[in-house]
C-alpha cells in the first residue's frame, strides 16, 4: 500500500496563495492516477482536482482556473498550487491515488493526516 504525507497548509488572507506537497512512496505510486481532496468541517470529503497517469488534469468546478495540480519527474512527490483563494476553500487537503482518474472518489493509497488550509481575514 503507498504511504502518503501531505503538507504545506497554513492560514491566509482571502486571495493569497498557498503550494502543498504529497510525498509518497511505493512500487505502484508511478504506475497510478494521482488527485487531491479536501473536507471542510462537517462536509464530505470532495475531489479538488486529478491527473491521469499521462497528465491530463481535470478539476473542481469550484477551484477552476484557481488551483494547479502537478507532478515531479520522479513522481514520488504531487504539488497543488492554490491562487486566489477564497474562504470556501477553508479544509482539510488530502492527496490519494484513485483507480482511475475517471473515478477518483475510488481511491488506492491510505489516508494521511491532510493538511489544514484556513483562508480567513
Amino acid at each position: 500500500q503507498v504511504h502518503l504525507a501531505e503538507s504545506g497548509g497554513g492560514l491566509v488572507q482571502p486571495g493569497g496563495s498557498l503550494r502543498l506537497s504529497c510525498v509518497a512512496s511505493g512500487p505502484s505510486f508511478s504506475f497510478n492516477s494521482v488527485a487531491w481532496y479536501r473536507q471542510a468541517p462537517g462536509n464530505q470529503r470532495e475531489v479538488v482536482a486529478v491527473m491521469s497517469p499521462h497528465g491530463d488534469t481535470t478539476y473542481a468546478d469550484s477551484v477552476k482556473g484557481r488551483f494547479t495540480i502537478s507532478r515531479d519527474k520522479a513522481k514520488t512527490t504531487m504539488y497543488l498550487q492554490m491562487d486566489s483563494l477564497k474562504p470556501e476553500d477553508t479544509a482539510v487537503y488530502f492527496c490519494n491515488l484513485p483507480r482511475s482518474h475517471r473515478t477518483p472518489h475510488l481511491t488506492t493509497g491510505s489516508w494521511g493526516q491532510g493538511t489544514q488550509v484556513t483562508v480567513s481575514s
